[in-house]
């Protein structure tokens, strides 16, 4: 057996210590997958199911989407979503977790070329896929709510919830502010609600920010400047967004001003210095700028850091995504 010399193994083992997280292939694809069709095209996007949703499933009331953090992990995020779900006593609820692959977890698995991936960043942002055609995430978003809509398949459903932890809140907030697949559901007196929790940063409206801005401070995805073509005219979302269903989870020990996936761009360091105070200050601003009007309810979960299942399995988590009662306030 021929071994490497130490020199080139430490030097093999230091640039995969320096390599980040999120850029190593995830290490499971969800097993479904759901077609995603726009005017920019067509691809197949990996969701985890709960359930078999090719068939009516009239059992179902309710239906959790919950959206992955930087690492695409789906198939964590399913199973934190699966014990939130067993604390709720909520076997009438369909899960749903949908993965926004890169295009680096396409080669690792061989997976074929209509599967749907972006860039590390993207997918976030709402940003136009890297193939198979240019999609927004936010198109998979409206094709999960537009079958979620379907009377046929979904007789008895009157409740959906759109969650999201750390980079998954982000885009989940983003989609909060310009997603368009919720008034399929609102035709058919289904309620929909966005849970954000513990993200690295807002879409913020205005120029105004708690701190000293840099000159890209109010481009998207922190401002509407630049948006992705999926947004189109941003006239009207500001007054829209703030009529919405927002909860906003916020670990109390999210604090860490030097966390390894807290976004520190000078635009991200504008709306505040850690995530615990950037989600304080959002809903701050929103609250000055719409006093009396804004929908939206934020509240702080004691003794959690950056965790998403502590954050979806604490009392308020179980009141966001459940109706659970529990939870101070809500």
């Amino acid at each position: 057996m021929r071994f490497l010399p130490l020199p080139l193994l430490l030097a093999i083992a230091s640039a995969a210590a320096a390599q980040p997280a999120d850029h190593a292939p995830v290490k499971a694809v969800a097993d479904r997958q759901l077609t995603v069709s726009a005017p920019a095209g067509q691809g197949q996007l990996p969701v985890y199911l709960s359930a078999d949703w090719s068939g009516p499933l009239p059992a179902v009331s309710r239906a959790v989407i919950v959206v992955h953090g930087t690492l695409r992990n789906a198939d964590v995020y399913l199973r934190s979503a699966e014990r939130a779900r067993d604390a709720a006593a909520a076997p009438d609820t369909l899960l749903i977790v949908p993965q926004f692959l890169a295009t680096t977890d396409i080669a690792a698995h061989h997976l074929p070329q209509e599967t749907l991936r972006w860039s590390l960043e993207g997918w976030k942002a709402g940003e136009p896929a890297e193939g198979p055609a240019p999609l927004s995430s936010f198109d998979a978003f409206d094709a999960v709510l537009t079958r979620l809509a379907d009377p046929h398949l979904f007789p008895a459903l009157h409740d959906v919830v759109v969650a999201g932890h750390s980079a998954g809140a982000q885009v989940v907030q983003r989609y909060a502010v310009v997603g368009r697949g919720e008034a399929a559901l609102t035709a058919r007196n289904i309620t929909v609600r966005y849970v954000v929790a513990n993200p690295s940063s807002y879409l913020w409206f205005g120029e105004a920010r708690p701190r000293p801005a840099c000159p890209s401070f109010d481009h998207w995805k922190y401002g509407l400047r630049g948006a992705p073509s999926y947004v189109g005219d941003t006239g009207t979302l500001e007054d829209r967004f703030i009529n919405r269903d927002v909860v906003y989870l916020l670990g109390a020990l999210d604090t860490n001003p030097e966390h390894p996936f807290l976004d520190r761009s000078c635009a991200a360091e504008a709306q505040g210095e850690t995530r615990f105070a950037r989600g304080m200050l959002n809903m701050l601003y929103l609250e000055q700028r719409h006093p009396s009007q804004v929908r939206h309810r934020i509240f702080t979960i004691p003794g959690v850091g950056h965790d998403g299942e502590r954050m979806f399995t604490s009392a308020c988590g179980l009141a966001a995504l459940f109706d659970r009662l529990g939870c101070t306030g809500f």
